[in-house]
């Protein structure tokens, strides 16, 4: 059996104490110490809408949008909550400048909030959805500003009360929940900045022949005109014939006061004789 020296012993003993001594602060401190929890993902940045737009063939629309201050914060501050944007071509954009040229920087950003809804649709949900809907223009019923989404098989139309054209939903620009952008054919015009559309006349109803008028006597009047301007028209009134010329040489010899003073004078002479 082998021996190791005392003196080595100790040494030994004495290295293997010092250890333990260090190592029972630390043990104790990562036992009172809970473990350190992960940090939560950051989410993602909400999406910038009016780049969207950008990419999707309504870069006009998108910089009247990053132009007005009122608009563009109501804009970006919807995303989070679902936001449903219906975006005019350029060419619609265009068409529609002078008018927008017209309106206060009120009227120009209620225009563009008039082009969307506080609510994320899919294509699929706007087909299935008929009748009215709020806007990020509206405020309570002082400002109504509301839409109104009619639908005709798979077209999906948008009216207002200022047009009596239906606005076309052309295509999908982008859609992922919860932002929805789609291309539409012509600029939304909200009726609290634009006249309402004038409704067609009616069509006159047909008129009834020979229809009496409100009072009997006027009524014979008129049919008696209308037959007699379909008659053939006769001689001039001082155009008498021949036959009546003669009638009137005889009543006017038998009227009293006609030219007789010869036959009275043969009477007067027959009577004188007589009496001689």
């Amino acid at each position: 059996m082998r021996r190791f020296p005392l003196g080595t012993f100790a040494a030994a003993a004495a290295m293997a104490l010092a250890a333990l001594l260090l190592l029972l602060p630390l043990a104790s401190a990562a036992a009172g110490t809970p473990a350190k929890a992960k940090a939560p993902a950051v989410p993602p940045a909400p999406p910038n809408i009016t780049a969207l737009m950008s990419k999707g063939g309504c870069k006009a629309f998108a910089s009247l949008v990053s132009k007005s201050p009122d608009a563009l914060s109501a804009f970006q501050s919807a995303v989070g909550g679902g936001v449903t944007a219906f975006c005019p071509t350029d060419d619609a954009v265009r068409d529609f400048m002078p008018s927008y040229r017209n309106l206060t920087a009120d009227g120009k950003a209620s225009l563009l909030l008039f082009h969307a809804v506080p609510v994320y649709y899919t294509l699929r949900g706007l087909k299935s959805s008929n009748g009215p809907m709020n806007t990020l223009a509206t405020d309570g019923a002082a400002s109504n500003y509301n839409l109104t989404v009619q639908n005709s098989g798979d077209q999906v139309t948008l009216r207002t009360p200022a047009s009596d054209d239906p606005v076309r939903v052309r295509s999908t620009v982008f859609d992922k929940d919860p932002v929805a952008i789609y291309a539409v054919d012509a600029v939304l015009e909200p009726v609290e900045l634009f006249d309402p559309a004038e409704a067609p006349a009616p069509a006159p109803a047909p008129a009834a022949a020979d229809a009496p008028s409100p009072s009997s006597s006027s009524g014979k009047r008129t049919r008696h005109q209308r037959r007699h301007g379909a008659d053939a028209p006769g001689p001039a009134a001082d155009d008498s014939s021949p036959a009546d010329q003669r009638k009137d040489s005889r009543k006017n010899a038998a009227a009293p006061g006609a030219p007789c003073r010869p036959r009275w004078l043969a009477a007067v002479a027959v009577a004188a004789a007589l009496a001689a």
